[in-house]
């Protein structure tokens, strides 16, 4: 279990940072990338949950600030790559 909860965690840290990273060089691939460490993410969270019973309210809340922090970078990158495909 424990070793779950620290891949669950890097994950998440690593989707953090890597949609960051998406924001200043976005690509088609950068962002398939980000949306499989965001789907990682809650397959391993919602995992998690489920298999030690943990209060649900705390666990939600955690996740949608996660999701949160996430979409923006990610909205922010797809917004860089329409304003710089209409530029061309």
């Amino acid at each position: 279990m424990l070793i779950l909860v620290l891949s669950h965690v890097t994950i998440a840290l690593s989707s953090v940072c890597f949609s960051t990273y998406l924001f200043f060089r976005p690509s088609r691939k950068n962002f398939r990338i980000n949306y499989c460490l965001i789907g990682s993410t809650f397959a391993t969270g919602i995992y998690l949950v489920w298999s030690t019973h943990s209060p649900l309210l705390q666990s939600c809340l955690a996740g949608l600030t996660y999701l949160g922090v996430v979409s923006i970078g990610t909205v922010a990158a797809q917004y860089r790559v329409a304003a710089h495909a209409k530029n061309r």
